[in-house]
C-alpha cells in the first residue's frame, strides 16, 4: 500500500484537505472536524473482499464516480437502481489501493 498516493486520494475524492501525521509504525491522514481519519500500519492490507463502506453521495453520485475514476480509482459495479423504491442509486469501486468502496446517493 502507498500511504501517500491514498491520502492524495481520498483529499480529490471527498474534496478536503487531509492532515498528514507519522506516528513512527503508524500513518493517519486526518479528515476535518476529526470526521475521520485514514490511518496505514504495515500490516493493513488493502482488499476488496472486507467490509463494504458506503459513502454518502446526495444529489451527486455521477460526479462521485468521475472523481474515482480521475483520480486512480475503477468502478467495480456501474451506477445501480437500488430496488427499494425511493433509496437512489448505489455503485461500487476500487479505490487507489485495492480497497473496495460503495457510493450511495441520487
Amino acid at each position: 500500500m502507498n500511504f501517500g498516493r491514498a491520502v492524495n486520494f481520498y483529499s480529490k475524492l471527498l474534496g478536503v484537505e487531509l492532515e498528514s501525521i507519522d506516528c513512527g509504525t503508524e500513518k493517519m491522514a486526518c479528515l476535518p472536524d476529526d470526521a475521520g481519519a485514514i490511518s496505514w500500519t504495515p500490516d493493513f492490507k488493502p482488499s476488496k473482499d472486507g467490509v463494504l463502506v458506503h459513502m454518502n453521495c446526495g444529489t451527486d453520485i455521477d460526479g462521485w464516480i468521475e472523481r474515482v475514476i480521475a483520480n486512480g480509482g475503477t468502478i467495480d459495479r456501474p451506477k445501480t437502481k437500488i430496488e427499494v423504491e425511493g433509496r437512489g442509486w448505489f455503485a461500487l469501486f476500487i479505490d487507489s489501493e485495492g480497497n473496495r468502496l460503495g457510493l450511495y446517493g441520487e
